[in-house]
């Protein structure tokens, strides 16, 4: 399915037709997610951008759903993020960041979140673009996703993560080492 070139990576031609009926079958059924685009302008978009069809399939792959969430007119990139209900299967039960991962003595997970964002290509989101996105369905209310943390509180050893609960968003805070099951973290790319 997935075939590599060097340091970036290719699907078949196969797979990025299977990929595009899903995300323009997902964009049609979710139009209240974005208001007012086009599938066949975002499709010429993504058609010269290869290696964001890549990382689209990452997240697919790990069972993020994605789908486009809004147009930045000042930079003129479609934002597409992680829709799928709770946090993806696929990328649950990581840390934080690689420090976190390496101050594990025992019972280490496979990974960290960030680092597994970073192979994907994409970014973790921020506070702000979780609360934004909250504001487009309810989005884990069974699980959590880590989030961006501010330096300040990621230096005393915490990081953030955020689920839906009691008709509301809630931020948290946990240690950066913790790894759950239930929680994961999803992903935005610019396109």
């Amino acid at each position: 399915m997935k075939k590599s070139t060097g340091n970036t990576m290719k699907l078949s031609q196969e797979r990025k037709d299977e990929l595009f009926d899903i995300l323009q079958d997902r964009f049609e059924k979710n139009m209240g997610r974005h208001k007012g685009l086009d599938w066949n302008k975002l499709q010429i978009k993504l058609e010269s951008n290869p290696e964001k069809i890549w990382s689209l399939n990452e997240m697919e792959e790990t069972g993020g759903e994605p789908d486009v969430i809004g147009f930045d007119r000042e930079t003129g990139e479609y934002l597409f993020c992680d829709c799928v209900l709770e946090s993806p299967k696929g990328r649950r039960s990581l840390c934080y960041d690689p420090e976190a991962l390496a101050s594990r003595k025992e019972h280490k997970p496979q990974g960290s979140a960030v680092e597994m964002a970073s192979r994907m290509k994409i970014e973790l989101l921020t506070e702000d673009q979780y609360m934004k996105l909250q504001e487009l369905g309810k989005f884990d209310t069974k699980t959590s996703s880590w989030i961006i943390t501010p330096p300040d509180i990621r230096r005393l050893g915490g990081a953030l993560f955020g689920n839906w609960h009691f008709g509301r968003v809630f931020i948290y805070h946990n240690g950066a080492e913790s790894y759950y099951s239930s929680r994961g973290f999803r992903g935005l790319l610019r396109v």
